[in-house]
């Protein structure tokens, strides 16, 4: 018998899980790996989730060249496995995941985020919500079966092309209520005309969101000035914002010296900017909390990787927090055991959880446990025009801590982990710290390594270094913490490059594996 495996003219690339969810490089996407983990997933959900035949699954995606045809995908999927996809077009994902909670339904969500366009990824819901990390080795096992079985398919009863590509797909026609109800939740939040006699500038780039932040600012009054809408798929990332963000913000707030703020979202929108009128980006850590501190959250749940500042403003505010490891399946594993009456949590990257249904000034919200950039973004314009400040006075109201962050792209996985590996083993890590983040750069003595997630490295004049691998990409990243931005910025600089800090490293543990 012919079996399709052998009938493939390529060397399958089977997809990992990364921090949340599958990524991978485009080409190693193919129909057939897409379709094959699709299955295992559905699979994971009627073996361990009780997920009946004849459900409704809902399908939606970002606006990369590749999201389309992994979309053919993963609904050819879903009916061959006797279910039905509702397709909910080109939309953020957490308006699919709003509309999949509201329906108790799962969801599949065809995104890359933020990482560039020659890759992608698949983000997978259950009716409850999010999958977490204790449901990834059953969903894993799932996978392995279905391929299992596809394997031993006779050719001619192949659905797929000896490249893996599927012969045929079609998208089905698109549900629209999903994004209508993602656009009514922020309408009906706030009042309709908070935003009257402010100018917004809405960087629209690809982010998925782009036309729906333009339309609720508008909505609220607002005088909104869409800027560089890009056809062509634009990788930036709230986690490394380079110096040419940052020169990019600032000549916007040069050229609209009347705006309130600019604002954009990344390509899936899950992660906000928020840029004040003089060009300043604020990091997601400082964000989360004035988000807390609005809606009157009794419990927090913040990534290790967070300012110290956040830290102080939640004790200052009462308000209980936990540190976890990086990522939304950590995140919202801490807000679901707080036992808290409002729960948050949030992530550095500006993505914003909300565990429990609230009230905002007589207005029930309903709660969205997945990343969010809408909410933080609202919030934190109505919070500046409740106080009458601007926005960069918003955000002057927090400690004095200051943040930066960067990455190397490329980076071995194994070195990254070796690296961490090295940083956790007591003294021998202190040692490799102390030869490496010396006075020679500007650091003084370290006080103590955290290794919760990735090394997190404390130095008596208050700097921070936090070195982690990326979850789903070969990266390595670096956050800093500092008296000072010039500090801050400095330490990330001294990082990257390739005499940086982090090439240091490699060097120092590919030295010591070897010898």
């Amino acid at each position: 018998m012919t079996i399709l495996r052998e009938s493939l003219q390529y060397e399958p690339v089977e997809l990992a899980f990364g921090t949340s969810g599958l990524r991978g490089l485009v080409t190693d996407m193919t129909d057939l790996e897409c379709y094959i983990n699709t299955q295992g997933f559905i699979r994971f959900l009627e073996n361990f989730e009780g997920l009946g035949k004849n459900s409704t699954i809902a399908v939606a995606g970002d606006l990369r060249d590749s999201t389309p045809r992994i979309q053919g995908a993963v609904i050819r999927a879903i009916t061959d496995s006797g279910h039905k996809a509702q397709y909910c077009g080109l939309i953020p994902t957490p308006a699919l995941a709003l509309w999949a909670q509201n329906a108790n339904q799962a969801a599949v969500m065809v995104t890359g985020s933020h990482i560039p366009a020659d890759r992608n990824g698949i983000k997978f819901y259950k009716p409850s919500g999010e999958v977490l990390k204790s449901d990834e080795s059953n969903i894993k096992q799932s996978v392995a079966d279905v391929r299992s079985e596809l394997y031993e398919l006779k050719a001619d009863d192949n659905l797929f092309s000896s490249d893996g590509m599927l012969v045929a797909y079609e998208l089905p026609e698109i549900e629209p209520r999903a994004e209508q109800n993602f656009t009514d939740r922020y309408k009906n939040m706030f009042d309709s005309k908070f935003l009257s006699g402010k100018q917004v500038i809405v960087y629209q780039h690809s982010s998925v969101g782009r036309d729906l932040l333009v339309d609720i600012l508008q909505y609220l009054g607002a005088e909104t000035i869409p800027v560089d809408r890009s056809e062509k798929f634009i990788t930036i990332d709230t986690e490394n914002v380079t110096q040419e963000n940052q020169d990019y913000f600032r000549s916007l707030a040069q050229k609209y010296p009347d705006a309130f703020a600019i604002i954009s979202a990344d390509g899936d929108s899950d992660r906000p900017f928020v840029v004040d009128e003089k060009g300043g980006f604020h990091r997601g850590d400082v964000l989360g909390f004035i988000v807390s501190r609005e809606i009157g959250v009794d419990f927090a749940a913040i990534p290790i990787s967070s300012s110290d500042a956040v830290d102080e403003s939640l004790e200052k505010e009462n308000i209980s927090w936990k540190h976890t490891k990086i990522g939304s399946p950590y995140v919202i594993e801490e807000m679901t055991k707080s036992g808290a009456k409002l729960p948050v949590g949030w992530e550095v990257n500006g993505g914003f959880l909300v565990g429990a249904d609230f009230d905002y000034e007589g207005k029930k919200v309903e709660r969205l446990p997945t990343r969010d950039s809408f909410l933080p973004i609202f919030i934190a314009l109505e919070a500046a025009t409740k106080r009458s400040i601007k926005v960069s006075g918003l955000f002057s109201e927090l400690p004095a801590r200051f943040t930066q962050a960067g990455l190397i792209d490329n980076f071995p996985n194994q070195t990254s982990h070796n690296i961490i590996s090295k940083f956790s083993k007591g003294s021998t890590g202190k040692l490799l710290a102390e030869k490496i983040f010396n006075d020679q750069y500007g650091f003084d003595k370290l006080k103590n390594i955290d290794t919760t997630d990735g090394a997190r490295l404390y130095f008596n004049s208050g700097d921070i270094v936090h070195v982690r691998p990326s979850g789903n990409a070969p990266q390595l990243r670096v956050y800093s913490v500092a008296n000072s931005q010039a500090r801050a910025d400095e330490i990330v600089s001294i990082s990257l490059g390739e005499d940086g800090l982090l090439r240091q490293l490699e060097k120092a543990v590919t030295k010591i594996v070897v010898s």
